[in-house]
Formats: C-alpha cells, structure tokens, sequence
C-alpha cells in the first residue's frame, strides 16, 4: 500500500493506494518548508492525516510538493512524515514533478503547475531537462493565483474597473483598504491572501476589464515561461486550480500564441496513481 501526497501551499492531497485502487482520500492543510516548520507540519499529519490512516500499512510514501525543489527543504517535509508514519520508504520530490509525471507519466512534454503559484519545465519521460524559475510572486508566478490577486486588486484600488466592479469586490473582500495593505504587507503567507481573490475574478470573468487582465497574465506566463522551450514540438499541460477553472481564457491565449496545450486538470493526482499502479 503506496501513500502519494500533492502539497500545496495552501492543502496536501493525500491518497492511499492499494495495487492500483484508492482506498482513502485526505486533505490537509498547506505543507510548504519555505512556510511551515518540521513541527507544525509534523502536528498537521499527527492530527489530520494519521487517525485517517488507522491501522493501514504504508510501504512507501511519495511526497510531492510546493517548496520542495532543494534537498534541505525536503529533508524537512521527510522528517515530519517519519515523525508520524511507519515506513523506511519516504521520497520528497517537487510539486512540479509530481506534475510533470502525473500529467505525462513515461512521455516527453511540458509541464505546467498554476495554482496558487505558477512553475513550469521541459520533461522527457522520466526527468526534468529544463526549468524556467518561477522567481515566487513578487519576481514571478505569471499566471498564478497570487498573481492575478495582486494585478487585480492594484487595478481595483487604482480605480481601473467599473464603480459596480469596485464595489462588488469590497462587499465580497470585507476589508477596508488599510486591512488589505495590512495582509499584504504585514500578515504571513500574502500569497495564499492575494489567491483567494481569485473565485470573484471567475465569478466577474464577463468584464472585459476583468477577462484582459487574466488574459495578459496567462500571455505573461507563456512568453515568459513555456516559449523557452521546445514547445513547437512539444505539447503543453496543466495541473492547478487557477489552469483549471480559468481553462477557456488559458486556451484562448495559448491558439492565440500557437501553442498546443494538451490535458488541463485540477489536480495531477488520478495521473500520479495512474503511473504507481502501473
């Protein structure tokens, strides 16, 4: 029995698997090392996942997550996992792989993640061959959640949508303005705040103030991002939530650019325990 974990930011999807079948589902909540220490990570498994898991044998864990592109920050994610569950097999690897070979399993093409933040890389079948920093959200993460929170709340405090967009967004924000620049610039984890922005941008997507925005943030990821690979001979897919639910505006923008884009899922999960089955 194999557990696979994908580790956001904001939750981890965890899925126990049993040659092929998945026995139970179970979400936590973020487990980012760039975020969380060892011991508030430890506690979330310890108290959400674990009394889920009962009396089930785990042979191996796959921990694929945000945050988990260098050894010392992996190391942090394995030792919260050994902490709380009995196995010797515990493998850390990035969320962008994760989604690589949840998306691609054993083929060639590029992969990318836009969630609450946004990543992308060139996989041949079984690796990473190349990569395109994402930078974080303040440098990068075109295309992200954060990213679209924070263009459109600039843009909306800078009065560049309609009086009723305005005052549509601060009845759903319940802040003031001094509140808001407070979570930005004051609170933790100002990406996970700025993303939560997105659902009312979906929900006024219509607006062509709106859709333009989100418009030159997915072009801002594929120059930025996707055309620095080979992607005239390589199709392009996606994994996240933002990918997902704003996929009409994504394809749109990606036949605009000639650029082929393949599956567009929300998690690469069902790909993940595709592959370990097989």
């Amino acid at each position: 029995m194999i557990l696979l974990a994908d580790g956001g930011s904001t939750k981890v999807d965890w899925c126990l698997v049993d040659h092929g079948v998945l026995k139970k589902r179970v979400y936590t909540k973020g487990a980012n090392p760039f975020h969380r220490t060892t011991e508030e990570i430890s506690q979330e498994i310890g108290l959400s996942l674990v009394p889920e898991l009962k009396n089930d044998k785990i042979d191996a864990v796959y921990f694929y997550g945000a945050g988990c592109a260098f050894p010392e920050k992996n190391e942090l994610i394995r030792a919260a996992i050994a902490e709380n569950i009995d196995t010797t097999n515990i493998q850390v690897d990035s969320d962008l792989f994760g989604a690589a070979v949840g998306l691609w399993g054993d083929k060639p093409g590029i992969a990318c993640v836009l969630g609450t933040g946004s990543n992308s890389c060139l996989y041949d079948g079984s690796k990473i061959v190349n990569h395109v920093s994402p930078l974080g959200f303040m440098l990068g993460d075109e295309g992200s959640g954060a990213v679209l929170g924070r263009l459109f709340m600039g843009s909306c405090l800078k009065n560049q949508f309609t009086p009723a967009i305005k005052e549509a967004f601060f009845d759903y924000i319940k802040l003031t303005v001094p509140q808001i620049l407070d979570r930005v610039y004051k609170q933790p984890m100002p990406s996970r705040f700025l993303a939560s922005v997105c659902p009312f941008i979906k929900e006024n997507i219509q607006e062509e103030s709106v859709h333009n925005l989100v418009n030159s943030a997915f072009e801002d990821f594929f120059r930025k991002n996707v055309m620095q690979y080979d992607y005239k001979n390589h199709k392009v897919s996606f994994a996240g939530s933002v990918a997902y639910h704003f996929q009409d505006v994504l394809l749109e923008v990606a036949s605009r650019l000639h650029i082929e884009v393949g599956e567009i899922v929300q998690s690469p999960m069902d790909g993940l325990i595709k592959f370990y089955s097989a």
